[in-house]
Protein backbone atom coordinates (compact mmCIF):
# COMPACT_ATOMS: atom_id res chain seq x y z
CA UNK A 1 0.00 0.00 0.00
CA UNK A 2 1.41 3.66 -0.68
CA UNK A 3 2.41 5.54 1.62
CA UNK A 4 2.34 9.00 2.08
CA UNK A 5 3.60 12.12 3.87
CA UNK A 6 0.21 14.15 4.03
CA UNK A 7 -2.68 13.96 6.84
CA UNK A 8 -5.36 14.58 4.46
CA UNK A 9 -7.00 11.50 3.73
CA UNK A 10 -8.80 12.76 0.69
CA UNK A 11 -6.09 14.22 -1.14
CA UNK A 12 -4.78 11.28 -2.79
CA UNK A 13 -8.46 10.86 -4.34
CA UNK A 14 -8.67 10.68 -8.33
CA UNK A 15 -5.04 10.57 -8.48
CA UNK A 16 -2.72 7.46 -10.07
CA UNK A 17 -0.28 5.84 -8.41
CA UNK A 18 2.73 7.29 -10.36
CA UNK A 19 1.06 10.95 -9.37
CA UNK A 20 0.82 10.03 -5.57
CA UNK A 21 4.38 8.31 -5.35
CA UNK A 22 5.39 11.29 -7.26
CA UNK A 23 4.02 13.60 -4.54
CA UNK A 24 4.77 11.67 -1.81
CA UNK A 25 8.60 12.16 -2.88
CA UNK A 26 7.90 15.93 -3.18
CA UNK A 27 6.95 16.14 0.12
CA UNK A 28 9.81 14.90 1.49
CA UNK A 29 11.95 16.94 -0.44
CA UNK A 30 10.43 19.67 0.94
CA UNK A 31 10.37 18.58 4.14
CA UNK A 32 13.99 18.06 4.39
CA UNK A 33 14.41 14.15 4.55
CA UNK A 34 17.04 14.95 1.25
CA UNK A 35 19.08 17.78 0.64
CA UNK A 36 20.72 19.01 -2.58
CA UNK A 37 23.62 16.55 -3.45
CA UNK A 38 21.88 13.54 -1.91
CA UNK A 39 21.33 10.09 -3.46
CA UNK A 40 17.36 9.19 -3.05
CA UNK A 41 17.00 5.47 -2.55
CA UNK A 42 16.90 3.05 -4.95
CA UNK A 43 13.88 1.51 -7.12
CA UNK A 44 14.06 -1.52 -5.13
CA UNK A 45 13.92 0.28 -1.24
CA UNK A 46 11.21 2.89 -3.12
CA UNK A 47 8.99 0.24 -4.55
CA UNK A 48 9.12 -1.64 -1.17
CA UNK A 49 8.43 1.93 1.07
CA UNK A 50 5.54 2.51 -0.88
CA UNK A 51 4.36 -1.06 -2.10
CA UNK A 52 3.99 -0.10 -5.69
CA UNK A 53 5.90 -1.44 -8.61
CA UNK A 54 8.93 -0.21 -10.36
CA UNK A 55 7.02 0.94 -13.37
CA UNK A 56 5.40 2.73 -11.12
CA UNK A 57 8.54 4.04 -9.43
CA UNK A 58 10.31 5.00 -12.32
CA UNK A 59 7.33 6.82 -14.18
CA UNK A 60 7.15 8.91 -10.45
CA UNK A 61 11.03 9.55 -10.59
CA UNK A 62 10.55 10.50 -14.24
CA UNK A 63 7.93 13.54 -13.09
CA UNK A 64 10.74 14.53 -10.46
CA UNK A 65 13.05 14.95 -13.03
CA UNK A 66 10.69 16.94 -15.62
CA UNK A 67 10.25 19.19 -12.47
CA UNK A 68 13.81 19.95 -12.37
CA UNK A 69 14.16 18.33 -9.10
CA UNK A 70 16.23 15.04 -9.52
CA UNK A 71 18.73 13.60 -11.91
CA UNK A 72 19.41 10.29 -13.18
CA UNK A 73 23.34 9.92 -13.17
CA UNK A 74 24.52 6.35 -14.97
CA UNK A 75 26.02 3.69 -13.03
CA UNK A 76 25.45 6.17 -9.88
CA UNK A 77 21.57 6.77 -8.78
CA UNK A 78 19.22 9.64 -9.16
CA UNK A 79 20.52 12.64 -7.31
CA UNK A 80 18.59 15.65 -6.07
CA UNK A 81 19.38 18.74 -7.65
CA UNK A 82 20.22 22.17 -5.89
CA UNK A 83 16.60 24.47 -6.58
CA UNK A 84 16.75 27.76 -7.97
CA UNK A 85 14.93 30.47 -5.89
CA UNK A 86 11.06 29.63 -6.81
CA UNK A 87 9.61 32.24 -8.72
CA UNK A 88 7.15 34.54 -7.18
CA UNK A 89 3.55 32.86 -7.49
CA UNK A 90 0.74 35.22 -8.68
CA UNK A 91 -1.45 37.73 -6.48
CA UNK A 92 1.12 36.83 -3.65
CA UNK A 93 2.11 40.64 -3.62
CA UNK A 94 -1.61 41.60 -3.06
CA UNK A 95 -1.33 44.34 -0.13
CA UNK A 96 -4.57 43.86 1.45
CA UNK A 97 -4.12 47.30 3.69
CA UNK A 98 -4.30 49.38 0.62
CA UNK A 99 -7.49 50.05 -0.86
CA UNK A 100 -5.79 49.61 -4.61
CA UNK A 101 -4.78 45.98 -4.38
CA UNK A 102 -8.92 45.20 -2.59
CA UNK A 103 -10.37 46.94 -5.93
CA UNK A 104 -7.91 45.31 -8.38
CA UNK A 105 -9.00 42.14 -7.16
CA UNK A 106 -12.63 42.89 -6.92
CA UNK A 107 -12.06 44.17 -10.37
CA UNK A 108 -10.48 40.88 -11.81
CA UNK A 109 -13.06 38.94 -9.31
CA UNK A 110 -16.20 40.71 -11.10
CA UNK A 111 -14.25 39.90 -14.66
CA UNK A 112 -13.85 35.92 -13.92
CA UNK A 113 -16.93 35.27 -11.29
CA UNK A 114 -19.60 36.89 -13.50
CA UNK A 115 -19.12 34.03 -16.35
CA UNK A 116 -18.31 31.65 -13.26
CA UNK A 117 -21.83 32.26 -11.78
CA UNK A 118 -23.53 32.77 -15.93
CA UNK A 119 -21.68 28.83 -16.24
CA UNK A 120 -22.87 27.17 -12.59
CA UNK A 121 -26.53 28.19 -13.92
CA UNK A 122 -26.66 26.25 -17.08
CA UNK A 123 -23.91 23.25 -15.73
CA UNK A 124 -24.70 23.00 -11.63
CA UNK A 125 -25.87 19.28 -10.94
CA UNK A 126 -28.34 18.72 -8.29
CA UNK A 127 -25.56 17.77 -5.91
CA UNK A 128 -23.69 21.31 -6.67
CA UNK A 129 -26.83 22.97 -6.46
CA UNK A 130 -27.10 21.32 -2.77
CA UNK A 131 -23.64 22.52 -2.10
CA UNK A 132 -24.27 26.14 -3.35
CA UNK A 133 -27.53 26.11 -1.08
CA UNK A 134 -25.54 24.72 2.40
CA UNK A 135 -23.13 27.80 2.13
CA UNK A 136 -25.75 30.20 1.27
CA UNK A 137 -27.18 29.11 4.42
CA UNK A 138 -24.20 28.72 6.49
CA UNK A 139 -23.41 32.26 5.46
CA UNK A 140 -26.53 33.27 6.74
CA UNK A 141 -26.46 31.99 9.91
CA UNK A 142 -23.17 33.56 10.37
CA UNK A 143 -24.69 36.67 10.26
CA UNK A 144 -27.82 36.12 11.94
CA UNK A 145 -25.51 34.92 14.92
CA UNK A 146 -22.93 38.20 14.59
CA UNK A 147 -19.92 35.95 13.61
CA UNK A 148 -17.46 36.62 11.24
CA UNK A 149 -18.51 35.57 7.83
CA UNK A 150 -15.61 35.54 5.77
CA UNK A 151 -15.15 31.39 5.89
CA UNK A 152 -18.86 30.90 4.86
CA UNK A 153 -18.22 33.45 1.65
CA UNK A 154 -15.64 31.87 0.42
CA UNK A 155 -17.42 28.56 0.41
CA UNK A 156 -20.32 29.93 -1.60
CA UNK A 157 -18.30 31.91 -4.44
CA UNK A 158 -16.12 28.23 -4.18
CA UNK A 159 -19.32 26.05 -4.74
CA UNK A 160 -20.26 28.48 -7.65
CA UNK A 161 -16.97 27.85 -8.85
CA UNK A 162 -16.92 24.25 -9.28
CA UNK A 163 -20.19 24.28 -10.52
CA UNK A 164 -18.89 25.47 -13.76
CA UNK A 165 -17.36 21.76 -14.19
CA UNK A 166 -14.59 23.33 -15.39
CA UNK A 167 -11.60 23.33 -12.92
CA UNK A 168 -9.94 26.33 -13.70
CA UNK A 169 -12.12 28.30 -12.11
CA UNK A 170 -11.76 27.17 -8.56
CA UNK A 171 -8.16 27.27 -9.06
CA UNK A 172 -8.41 30.77 -9.88
CA UNK A 173 -10.27 31.28 -6.62
CA UNK A 174 -7.05 29.11 -4.97
CA UNK A 175 -4.89 30.77 -6.17
CA UNK A 176 -6.36 34.58 -5.27
CA UNK A 177 -6.06 32.90 -1.60
CA UNK A 178 -6.78 35.43 0.96
CA UNK A 179 -7.40 38.22 -1.53
CA UNK A 180 -10.70 36.51 -2.11
CA UNK A 181 -12.29 38.08 1.04
CA UNK A 182 -10.79 41.55 1.34
CA UNK A 183 -12.46 41.80 4.76
CA UNK A 184 -10.14 39.34 6.30
CA UNK A 185 -7.65 41.98 6.12
CA UNK A 186 -9.94 44.57 7.95
CA UNK A 187 -9.31 43.35 11.49
CA UNK A 188 -10.57 44.59 15.18
CA UNK A 189 -8.55 43.45 17.88
CA UNK A 190 -6.60 40.77 15.59
CA UNK A 191 -10.09 39.06 14.61
CA UNK A 192 -11.97 39.59 11.42
CA UNK A 193 -14.09 42.46 11.45
CA UNK A 194 -17.87 41.85 11.58
CA UNK A 195 -20.18 44.14 9.36
CA UNK A 196 -22.58 46.85 10.23
CA UNK A 197 -26.37 44.83 10.08
CA UNK A 198 -27.13 46.46 7.65
CA UNK A 199 -24.22 45.76 5.34
CA UNK A 200 -24.72 42.09 6.03
CA UNK A 201 -28.32 42.38 5.18
CA UNK A 202 -26.99 43.71 1.84
CA UNK A 203 -24.63 41.10 1.32
CA UNK A 204 -26.89 38.41 2.56
CA UNK A 205 -29.74 40.00 -0.01
CA UNK A 206 -26.78 39.68 -3.28
CA UNK A 207 -25.72 36.41 -2.38
CA UNK A 208 -29.46 35.36 -2.52
CA UNK A 209 -29.78 36.83 -5.73
CA UNK A 210 -26.76 34.98 -7.69
CA UNK A 211 -28.44 31.62 -5.91
CA UNK A 212 -31.62 32.07 -7.23
CA UNK A 213 -30.69 33.14 -10.81
CA UNK A 214 -28.26 29.76 -10.76
CA UNK A 215 -31.25 27.71 -9.34
CA UNK A 216 -33.61 28.99 -11.98
CA UNK A 217 -30.65 28.00 -14.52
CA UNK A 218 -30.64 32.10 -16.03
CA UNK A 219 -27.40 32.23 -17.31
CA UNK A 220 -27.81 36.15 -17.69
CA UNK A 221 -29.19 37.06 -14.45
CA UNK A 222 -26.47 34.53 -12.46
CA UNK A 223 -23.69 36.57 -14.42
CA UNK A 224 -25.68 39.95 -13.73
CA UNK A 225 -26.34 38.95 -9.89
CA UNK A 226 -22.65 38.21 -9.30
CA UNK A 227 -21.29 41.11 -10.88
CA UNK A 228 -23.51 43.52 -9.39
CA UNK A 229 -22.67 41.58 -6.10
CA UNK A 230 -18.91 42.16 -6.68
CA UNK A 231 -19.25 45.67 -7.42
CA UNK A 232 -20.87 46.72 -4.75
CA UNK A 233 -18.42 45.30 -2.65
CA UNK A 234 -15.93 47.87 -4.44
CA UNK A 235 -17.96 50.28 -2.74
CA UNK A 236 -18.03 49.01 0.20
CA UNK A 237 -14.52 48.33 0.69
CA UNK A 238 -13.73 52.07 -0.30
CA UNK A 239 -16.21 53.23 2.05
CA UNK A 240 -14.93 51.16 5.09
CA UNK A 241 -11.03 51.36 4.83
CA UNK A 242 -11.90 55.18 4.50
CA UNK A 243 -13.37 55.11 8.07
CA UNK A 244 -11.41 52.48 9.17
CA UNK A 245 -8.03 54.62 8.27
Amino acid sequence: MLKTTTSDPSASQGKTLVAQVADALRSQISDGRYNPGDRLPSEAQLTQEFGVSRTVVREAIAALRSDGLVEPRQGAGVFLLEQATPARRPFQNVDLARVSSLIEMLELRTAVEGDAAAFAALRCSPGQEGKIIEAFDSFRSCAAAGNPTAEADFAFHVAIAEATNNPRFREFLDMLGPALIPRRAIVDGGKEAVLPTEELSRLIDEHEAILVAIQNGDEDAARAAMRDHLKKSQTRYRAMLRTAH
